[in-house]
């Protein structure tokens, strides 16, 4: 059940709801908005009566949610989220292009791919410090001192940075280097104890659909960090596995709709990991900008012919500044903008 407090509430009315709450042998999850508070009671939620919440003094409404995933619900928030990061919205009216190379490698080729970020008119960055491989020897990513060459090449820019999370161990790390966006890959989409910890951090967090996960497994997994107390969750799309060979995964369009109606988190899409080819990326690119996307995860490296990893499907920084300029024209069509 999701009880929505009015504007004109006092913390008392909110205490008063807790207590009837946790009186039922419930917990609550308190979301706070900049307008309207939303109090979820987590648990058996047949003990609770929507009426006996709407009766109470500082109550709006209060809505029984029958699917499994609550809090992050479209009913739990109509309007939709839009996540602050470092001052730049992700989720609104502005659409976000992330772009990067998969993995940093030299301190000097993250400078010349922040550079090329930066001139295509991008706002955050993206690069792996810390690489999952299906093979175990292939290039494994930097660690530590990948975080810092991307530290170092991004704040020249003043660009948040985005790089996955692979080992709840690392958790610390990540906090301590300031990273902006925390990414969990598509093979940990179901890492439970992983979404657990970073559900605890107060880190705007990118959750990657596994490679064979359904919306509704995705959105369970979106809870298990909304559940721990982390409002800030973006998901993203970055094709799934099906019987088809021609190119590395199939992009899911139709999860972009979909996930607008079932849920008020906002959506990206990795054309890049869908393809698998850089000539494949515009493309999906505009398709799901069409379709409603609220951003992009792009590869971009400043010579994918040297790039360590998945050379085939970064762009140059050339075609990364001609496909912004097409999606901005696919932006102002749909009533948004880049």
């Amino acid at each position: 059940m999701i009880i929505v407090m009015s504007p004109e509430s006092s913390q008392a009315d909110l205490d008063h709801v807790v207590a009837r709450i946790r009186d039922a042998g419930l917990t609550e999850h308190i979301s706070r908005g900049s307008e309207r508070t939303l109090v979820g009671a987590i648990g058996d939620e047949r003990a609770l009566s929507a009426q006996s919440f709407e009766q109470m003094a500082g109550v709006e409404r209060a809505i029984h949610i029958v699917k499994p995933y609550k809090l992050v619900s479209r009913e739990a928030r109509p309007s939709g989220s839009v996540i602050d990061i470092r001052g730049i919205k992700l989720g609104g009216q502005q659409i976000q292009v992330i772009a990067g190379p998969c993995s940093v490698e030299t301190q000097e080729q993250m400078h010349l791919a922040a550079a090329g970020v930066h001139a295509a008119g991008c706002r955050m960055m993206r690069g792996g410090a810390f690489k999952p491989r299906t093979s175990p020897y292939a290039f494994q990513g930097l660690g530590v001192q990948g975080l810092e060459f991307f530290q170092a090449a991004a704040r020249e820019y003043q660009m948040p940075i985005v790089t996955e999370l692979m080992d709840v161990r690392m958790l610390e790390t990540f906090l301590k280097h300031d990273v902006d966006v925390i990414q969990i890959g598509a093979r940990n989409m179901q890492n439970f104890d992983l979404l657990k910890e970073v559900g605890r951090v107060n880190k705007p967090v990118i959750l990657k659909r596994g490679l064979s996960a359904t919306i509704s497994e995705w959105l369970m997994a979106a809870e298990y960090i909304a559940a721990g107390g982390n409002n800030n969750i973006i998901l993203c799309e970055r094709g799934i596995r099906t019987f088809e060979t021609a190119y590395r995964n199939v992009l899911d369009v139709t999860a972009i709709p979909v996930l607008k109606k079932e849920t008020h988190l906002p959506v990206l899409i990795d054309p890049s990991h869908a393809g698998g080819k850089a000539w494949m990326v515009p493309a999906l690119a505009r398709a799901a900008i069409a379709a409603g996307a609220d951003g992009l995860l792009v590869e971009m490296h400043p010579n994918p012919c040297d790039a360590w990893c998945d050379a085939d499907q970064a762009l140059t920084p050339q075609e990364l500044q001609d496909l912004m300029g097409s999606l901005r024209l696919i932006a102002q069509a749909i009533g948004r903008e880049l």
